[in-house]
């Protein structure tokens, strides 16, 4: 059977939106009904995620599925283009698919409203045509990979930090997996988030743009996808940079039949040995509520606050932290005031950042300016657990 009578007819309200796409000769009526036709799961509908699913949705992709379990905050306003301060609370799902709509009703918008686990990647993932990679962190961007080289899916990659940005589409079956270049993911040390380093607002409206472009092209069979290749983006001089991957042939994901592929969370280790305890938000509750002698210490960033904290909890973001901690290192002694003065050392202190990561490193720097190990916790997998534990 032709394409004519395979693919979806196009209503008149469609040949009217998507007129300047038909008149493209490469790309014409076949290659807007082939994307009618299509679905994409967009994994993550932050800072990447929204203008990746509004360009989808306007595009004319017919089927979209959004992952994510977080809900707007008002510190995701900077990047996060989807959402609005109408929606703060929201699920982020919830709001990007209200303005998809908005762009095409004729749109199927599928809300999955969960953080994507070993447990549900491949039953997700399974469903859709494309994969589009809009997280930030890298547990879920490892699974996603894997998922898809099991499944043999195309993996559309974006990454930002700061004022750079990266784009790639690993399609094992023709090419690299994002293992064949970063077989595991990288110490706690050398990985910072976006919470900690920053990103200019706008680059990931060009990352997300440049993966719908992708998807779009995977779709409809137009141009030729950035597989074996990364572009890499410079938004300070505005250079964009094309680098050649190759296939590793010992990758510990792609270099394997699909049946060997099981699918892990990868655990973010710390390059430094681990030291004082975890303690759980269950535990903590728990002990806030038997008030309990202790200090709750937030090292986020001042913004990240904005979003919410544990009641009662002490707020010394990480880098000033890290600071004074330097000056009691220089000076061979805990200077009178200042923010070392503020913690005890004869009590437990409970450290948290959004995930766990930065506390425990956090831990460490007071260890090496003579903290008692044994009075350090770090709250296991962070505020975004705390809250999502209240959630419940």
């Amino acid at each position: 059977m032709d394409a004519e009578t395979t693919l979806p007819q196009l209503s008149d309200g469609e040949l009217r939106r998507f007129g300047r796409h038909l008149i493209l000769p490469e790309f014409g009526l076949e290659g807007q009904r082939r994307l009618k036709a299509g679905s994409v799961l967009l994994v993550g509908t932050g800072g990447l995620g929204c203008p990746t699913a509004l360009y989808l949705a306007a595009a004319g992709v017919g089927r979209i599925g959004l992952v994510d379990a977080d809900v707007v905050e008002e510190t995701n306003l900077q990047r996060q283009v989807a959402h609005g301060y109408s929606t703060l609370g929201l699920a982020k799902t919830e709001s990007a698919a209200a303005r998809m709509r908005d762009l095409n009703p004729d749109a199927v918008i599928e809300q999955h409203k969960v953080f994507l686990t070993e447990e549900n990647a491949l039953d997700l993932i399974a469903r859709y045509d494309v994969v589009i990679d809009g997280t930030d962190n890298f547990p879920t961007r490892y699974l996603v990979n894997d998922a898809c080289v099991k499944l043999g899916k195309p993996n559309v990659f974006g990454g930002v930090l700061r004022f750079d940005g990266q784009l790639s589409v690993f399609d094992a079956r023709r090419g690299p997996c994002y293992r064949c270049l970063f077989p595991e993911p990288p110490p706690v040390e050398l990985a910072p988030n976006c919470s900690e380093a920053g990103v200019l607002g706008v680059l990931p409206g060009v990352i997300g743009a440049l993966q719908a472009t992708e998807a779009v092209k995977l779709l409809t069979g137009i141009g030729t996808p950035m597989v074996g290749r990364m572009l890499v983006y410079d938004g300070l001089d505005l250079s964009f940079n094309t680098v050649e991957l190759a296939k590793n042939p010992n990758c510990p994901c792609c270099s394997k039949p699909s049946a060997e592929i099981v699918l892990r969370t990868e655990q973010m280790v710390c390059a430094a040995p681990t030291v004082g305890r975890t303690v759980s938000p269950t535990e903590l509750r728990a002990r806030l509520k038997a008030d309990e002698r202790m200090l709750v210490l937030d090292v986020r960033n001042p913004d990240e606050w904005l979003g919410g904290t544990i009641p009662g909890a002490m707020r010394i973001a990480k880098p000033e932290l890290e600071a004074a901690i330097r000056s009691v290192l220089e000076e061979g002694r805990q200077p009178e005031g200042g923010v070392l003065a503020a913690l005890p050392r004869d009590q437990d202190i409970i450290v948290y950042c959004q995930s766990g990561m930065r506390s425990s490193a956090a831990i460490r720097s007071l260890v090496a300016a003579g903290y008692d190990p044994a009075h350090l916790f770090n709250l296991d997998r962070g505020f975004s657990a705390w809250r999502k534990e209240a959630e419940q």
